[in-house]
């Protein structure tokens, strides 16, 4: 029962090393999608809010996928056993056609080298280290799934994999809501003192659909704060400037970056009254990063607007 892998599980870059793994027999499949039958859970996680980059499309010159979809939401990840005596075609199909059954919609489906490929480089930024399956009976089979529905949009990725040992089905469902706001306070004192003593300021808590520009209703509070600071110090100006991460294209996450500053200096002017002269756009993509880009807590601290006395 050891299997030494890499692949794309679910859009994330996963490394499972040669170490022995146990049945975890007190997991309850997903209510959206159960396990194939004589399947049991070998590896489980759970996040009530993660991103999640989602591969749609094929492998292009072994190096990325032409596309992925960034979801954000609540995040449930299991490995699943392969049973010994059913195909990867087999269990693959079955997910396939259960998701249908259920209204879900297909949205991408590959196997073999069209989804993995001997040195295949994929991951957050469209490149990570190599994805090999050394011991693989079958081609590896992926699919992306999409259910429509009033409560939040639900989206499935799903690996299949069969090799002399181990293999396993690497399942996860995202389920697209916003993050849970009240999590982080801003207040306008503490935004002057920062720029007093640093002359920038790092905002969180302004939210924008993954991808999108336009400002969702939970930034209001932090909005808020960001204009009593203008109405405390008449005299400041700022030059509100956009950051992303790195997933995705620089030259996109400029553009976006930029959009994102305009529609915050568009806000306070529309919103707030704060005269427009005080205030400036920029974006820079993720060229001014505060932490690594290589895990999703890092990357969540380089999404920011940051305020910068003029």
């Amino acid at each position: 029962m050891f299997s030494r892998l890499l692949l794309v599980a679910t859009g994330l870059v996963v490394l499972l090393c040669p170490i022995a793994v146990t049945a975890q027999k007190d997991v309850k499949d997903h209510p959206l999608v159960s396990r194939f039958q004589g399947s049991e859970v070998l590896e489980y996680k759970t996040s009530e809010f993660d991103e999640f980059p989602l591969a749609l499309g094929p492998i292009v010159d072994k190096d990325v996928f032409t596309k992925v979809q960034r979801l954000e939401g609540q995040v449930t990840k299991f490995k699943y056993s392969v049973p010994v005596t059913r195909s990867g075609v087999e269990i693959s199909r079955s997910y396939r056609d259960a998701l249908q059954r259920s209204g879900f919609e297909i949205l991408f489906a590959c196997d073999g080298k069209a989804c993995i490929s001997d040195k295949f480089k994929y991951g957050y930024t469209g490149t990570a280290s190599g994805i090999w399956c050394t011991n693989c009976e079958e081609p590896m089979r992926y699919l992306a799934a999409k259910l429509s529905r009033p409560s939040g949009d639900a989206y499935v990725s799903l690996v299949v994999e069969k090799d002399k040992y181990e293999g396993g089905t690497w399942l996860s469902i995202i389920e697209v809501k916003p993050m849970a706001g009240g999590t982080v306070t801003v207040n306008a004192q503490a935004l002057a003192t920062d720029i007093t003593a640093a002359g920038h300021v790092a905002v969180y808590g302004i939210y924008f659909d993954t991808g999108k520009a336009a400002i969702k209703p939970e930034s209001k509070p932090v909005l808020e704060e960001i204009a009593k600071l203008l109405g405390m110090q008449p005299a400041l100006k700022l030059h509100v400037v956009g950051h992303t991460d790195n997933v995705g294209a620089f030259a996109s996450n400029i553009t976006l970056s930029k959009q994102r500053a305009d529609a915050v200096v568009s806000a306070l002017v529309t919103e707030y009254h704060i005269t427009a002269a005080r205030l400036q756009a920029n974006g820079v993509g993720s060229l001014a990063p505060v932490a690594s880009n290589a895990a999703e807590e890092g990357r969540g601290k380089n999404r920011r607007v940051e305020l910068v006395a003029q």
